[in-house]
């Protein structure tokens, strides 16, 4: 819907799988970071957003093109896909 809305932008689904409360907190968990999906049919966009979550704290992770793997984080009604709300934590 967002990217009909805006033709020839570079949409990258990001940082909506957490509760604004679970963002809010600080990344940094026990040594660990915060895990953020990523999703977009642009790599570039997605890269580009992938380097600001890194900036901000975060453990990005790609899934890859919003039709496919973006489908994981996405939420349709009373319907939740199996990664929305999942409060993952990345470990080196």
């Amino acid at each position: 819907m967002i990217s009909r809305a805006l033709p020839g932008a570079k949409l990258v689904k990001g940082f909506n799988h957490l509760a604004a409360r679970v963002l809010a907190e600080d990344p940094d968990i026990k040594g660990g970071r915060r895990v953020i999906f990523l999703s977009s049919d642009a790599e570039s966009a997605m890269m580009s957003v992938a380097a600001l979550a890194e900036q901000l704290g975060f453990a990005p992770v790609k899934l890859g093109k919003l039709s496919e793997r973006g489908l994981l984080v996405q939420a349709r009604g009373n319907t939740w896909a199996p990664l929305v709300f999942q409060d993952l934590v990345k470990f080196k």
